[in-house]
């Protein structure tokens, strides 16, 4: 599949790692009033179907990861803030909410390496990921309420899977702005590094992934999505079949000799 066209992000590939980075730095990588909905909707379109990828990164240019929401559009009412009711909810189902549907068919990991404030839509596109990476540069906010409005992106289903429903609660209700220190403490972030460590820990990070057999690194990630949402015996079923195929290919047996052979394993994707 051809790779994207996209606008307003730069799509780097090395080593089975896929880094999409925002360039909107303008308007604080905005996911509003900016074709960023569009870039991140189609670059997992294309990493869904490009084998040779193992690892989507995210990431911002310039001083913020997203501030979200463009609040001058809101005032002005204009681009995604404009119309009636029904004019609104079209508009989020067709925009903004693209992007939680197209994360949750995402077949590879996700890690989100926050390079600095990541504000309402932006905080709850750093949940739908799979890792969070930090700079101690890097604030995190729940900031609806702080406009009146609600996260209408899916944010309140994210963040209280993540850090527990009563301190989501807390940041949703009061639009608290944390630091990148309590985010770790919370558990919302899994590290957090030295602005100038950020992208080389973060691609580190990744090639540890995108190092394993590929087809494993994707059922993988199937399976742990498939866990949130069946029952056990379900699951166990599906695991049967994956685990079958698995057992059935190359890399899997690549892996083994390697092993045995104490030697680095060299896979083929098959």
């Amino acid at each position: 599949m051809q790779r994207p066209a996209l606008v307003d992000s730069t799509l780097d590939i090395s080593s089975n790692i896929a880094t999409l980075t925002f360039n909107r730095n303008d308007v604080r990588n905005a996911l509003t009033g900016t074709r960023l909905i569009d870039d991140i909707v189609a670059t997992v379109d294309w990493v869904n179907h490009t084998p040779n990828v193992s690892v989507l990164i995210f990431t911002g240019q310039g001083a913020a990861f997203s501030a979200g929401g463009n609040i001058k559009d809101m005032q002005s009412r204009s681009h995604d803030f404009s119309g009636d009711v029904q004019t609104l909810e079209r508009t989020y189902r067709e925009g903004i909410q693209r992007i939680p549907l197209a994360l949750d068919t995402l077949e590879v990991p996700s890690i989100a390496l926050v390079n600095g404030p990541a504000i309402g839509a932006g905080l709850d596109l750093t949940c739908m990921c799979d890792i969070r990476l930090a700079s101690d540069k890097a604030k995190f906010g729940e900031t609806f309420i702080n406009l009146g409005i609600i996260p209408g992106d899916g944010g309140a289903w994210y963040l209280q899977k993540l850090i527990g429903y009563q301190k989501a609660a807390e940041l949703t209700f009061t639009g608290r702005i944390i630091d990148a220190k309590e985010a770790l403490d919370i558990g919302l972030v899994l590290e957090v590094l030295s602005a100038s460590e950020l992208l080389s820990r973060g691609q580190a990070f990744a090639q540890q992934i995108a190092s394993k057999p590929p087809h494993a690194v994707r059922y993988t990630k199937r399976l742990m999505k498939k866990a949130q949402r069946m029952q056990l015996r379900d699951f166990l079923d599906v695991c049967a079949g994956f685990q079958g195929i698995s057992h059935n290919t190359a890399d899997h047996q690549e892996a083994v000799n390697a092993f045995i052979e104490k030697r680095a394993p060299h896979f083929a994707g098959k």
